[in-house]
């Protein structure tokens, strides 16, 4: 059984220890976790007692992912033969497409079609064995279809546990092309304040990058959200090094994201202030971008690293957590061990709910995954397949031989 067991984040070498317990129990009552020990727990079964035999599979917490763009409308794999040619990122942008291309099908669509979308989506991650997921809005870009978006993520009914966050400053919106200001206003005096209001997020993230918004202006947007009680996150030092994560540090964000470009300045400055680097090697991967985010330098510098899969439709398009841990260990240099801490405990603390989730510990909710593998390093090895045979979420068994139990 890995258990992930911590008093906190996992930082630096401490990721490589999983609290391993061979031939060990854990006892579930009302959805929390009661026990976590080694022999077979004996005494807590009766008649009464619902008792699962995982042995030879490996027993670990829910995956955590603490970047997805749950939320959005429409697909673009028109822009992949554009990719393969070697157009960029920001190019494919400015040709109309990327970010903005999603907030025209976003606002386009119905609640109905919104939510009808993203459940597919959760259903997708529960059944790869992700029980908790952080999304981000960022594709309406303006005061109706943002919430419209997070009102969605609020209702959706399913297994998986949803922590939002607001991410208007994901882009510039077409109707405030060359009036970046008049955006940030509208953002501050008019969204923020009603999301919080209204309870419809608990953090919010703004995309700090050349083309989209400067150092000056995110931190614009962020002081303001800190002020509104929110908790932040920033985009940071994805393609240029714009000096993301040192803002982060300053702002006291609980998490810096993307990071391929950060610097060393940056990395040292996350160590100080405690800001956890959110990883996505899914994105480099599928933006080909010949470059991972440093990780092996975070983890030597003692800082905790999460790995998430940056879900949505333009960059990274896919549900299963599982994969983005095989580009993880393959293309960032991670062992399985640290990856595994880095999709749970520290994916947990990354959207503030490490006390809650992330690891097999006394008290805390039972999100369970049983895997159909003989140990966690047979989970990288053995790649592009499912491994998951059980889920268990809130003590309840929501996923059996890798299918949805409604």
């Amino acid at each position: 059984m890995v258990t992930v067991k911590s008093d906190g984040p996992k930082c630096g070498e401490a990721m490589g220890d999983l609290g391993v317990i061979d031939k060990g129990y854990v006892v579930i009552e009302n959805g929390l976790i009661l026990d976590v020990n080694l022999g077979e727990g004996t005494e807590y079964i009766d008649s009464d007692t619902y008792v699962i035999d995982a042995e030879g599979r490996v027993v670990m917490p829910g995956f955590v992912d603490s970047h997805t763009h749950l939320v959005h409308y429409g697909s673009r794999e028109n822009e992949l033969e554009l990719k393969l040619k070697g157009v960029g990122y920001v190019d494919i942008l400015k040709m109309g497409g990327g970010i903005l291309s999603t907030v025209r099908a976003t606002r386009k669509a119905s609640f109905d079609e919104l939510y009808n979308k993203a459940k597919k989506s959760l259903d997708l991650m529960l059944q790869w064995g992700t029980t908790t997921v952080e999304a981000k809005s960022g594709y309406g870009l303006n005061f109706e279809d943002e919430v419209k978006c997070l009102k969605v993520a609020k209702a959706l009914e399913h297994p998986v546990e949803i922590v939002s966050t607001y991410l208007g400053a994901h882009a510039i919106p077409e109707e405030f092309k060359g009036n970046v200001d008049g955006y940030i206003n509208l953002m501050i005096n008019e969204i923020m304040p009603y999301i919080k209001k209204e309870g419809l997020a608990d953090n919010v993230d703004a995309f700090c990058e050349d083309g989209f918004f400067n150092l000056d202006e995110t931190k614009k947007v962020l002081e303001a959200a800190k002020k509104l009680g929110f908790g932040l996150k920033l985009h940071a030092d994805e393609i240029v090094p714009m000096g993301g994560a040192e803002l982060a540090a300053n702002l006291g964000a609980v998490s810096a994201e993307h990071l391929v470009a950060v610097s060393d300045e940056g990395i040292d400055a996350m160590k100080e202030a405690g800001v956890i680097p959110v990883l996505l090697p899914g994105t480099s991967f599928y933006l080909r971008l010949k470059k991972y985010a440093p990780a092996r330098e975070m983890i030597k510098k003692g800082l905790a690293v999460a790995v998430a899969s940056d879900y949505n439709p333009g960059t990274c398009p896919t549900e299963s957590l599982q994969s983005v841990m095989v580009f993880a260990s393959l293309g960032m240099g991670l062992t399985p061990q640290e990856v595994i801490s880095a999709v749970t405990i520290n994916a947990a603390y990354a959207i503030g709910r490490g006390n809650e989730i992330g690891s097999i510990e006394k008290g805390k909710k039972a999100d369970i995954l049983i895997m159909n593998a003989p140990n966690e390093n047979y989970l990288i090895y053995h790649f592009g397949i499912n491994h998951v045979d059980m889920v268990i979420k809130n003590g309840k068994i929501v996923v059996r031989d890798g299918k949805i139990i409604n």
